[in-house]
């Protein structure tokens, strides 16, 4: 199954890849080289194809935990000052995704989108220490009675050049639900209260929808 944002990318990529390998088979006599430019485009369909996968994930259900927003590797575990909604400090734990990572963001949490805001900015590379502040990017809070505020942020990288946003204010989250796309490698942070249970480490690969990154602290 593929992402409804990838449809118009992957019918262009075909296309492009058919008349490709159309002109190549007929104006490249060499077998060898033709049998290569075959191979390379295969390889960057194949590529494109699984850019814009979209399994299925089994979430389960549960408002005391915060799940994993997407597919990637913790790069960050810390203890920052969130001046953006917050103005206060926040435990930061950061997931680095690679173009060969899922790109579905799904609700780290159940409950009302508080606060949802779009920024446009630069496109560093997404483990950038200043990305989270200057790069294009969406902060979205998400609120429940156990748990409380999750603020999670989708921030482009060097190759992202599009985040899709589907978070609204008053919509209503569901744990796992889709809740937007990054195209081609980016980053999200999710900033937690100060007393919450982190159940990661750093250089942990997670699975959006499915790994818990943290849990209330009763």
């Amino acid at each position: 199954m593929f992402h409804k944002e990838g449809h118009k990318i992957i019918f262009l990529t075909f296309v492009f890849v058919v008349g490709c390998s159309l002109l190549a088979d007929s104006f490249i006599p060499i077998t060898w080289l033709r049998t290569i430019v075959l191979i390379v485009l295969l390889i960057f369909l194949i590529l494109i194809l699984q850019f814009f996968r979209n399994p299925k994930r089994r979430t389960v259900l549960n408002n005391k935990n915060v799940v994993a927003p997407v597919d990637g590797k913790v790069v960050v575990i810390e203890e920052v000052f969130e001046k953006e909604y917050f103005n206060d400090k926040r435990l930061q734990v950061s997931i680095f995704m690679s173009p060969i990572n899922v790109h579905v963001t799904r609700y780290p949490i159940s409950g009302n989108v508080i606060f949802s805001k779009y920024h446009p900015g630069k496109y560093l590379v997404a483990w950038h220490p200043k990305a989270s502040e200057e790069n294009e990017r969406t902060t979205v809070v998400v609120e429940n009675e156990i748990y409380g505020k999750v603020l999670y942020r989708q921030i482009a990288g060097a190759l992202a050049k599009r985040i899709v946003n589907y978070a609204k204010i008053n919509d209503k989250a569901i744990q796992g639900g889709e809740s937007g796309f990054i195209k081609f490698g980016s980053r999200v942070d999710l900033f937690l209260p100060l007393d919450t249970k982190i159940k990661v480490q750093l250089n942990q690969k997670v699975r959006g929808g499915e790994s818990i990154i943290a849990e209330a602290n009763d």
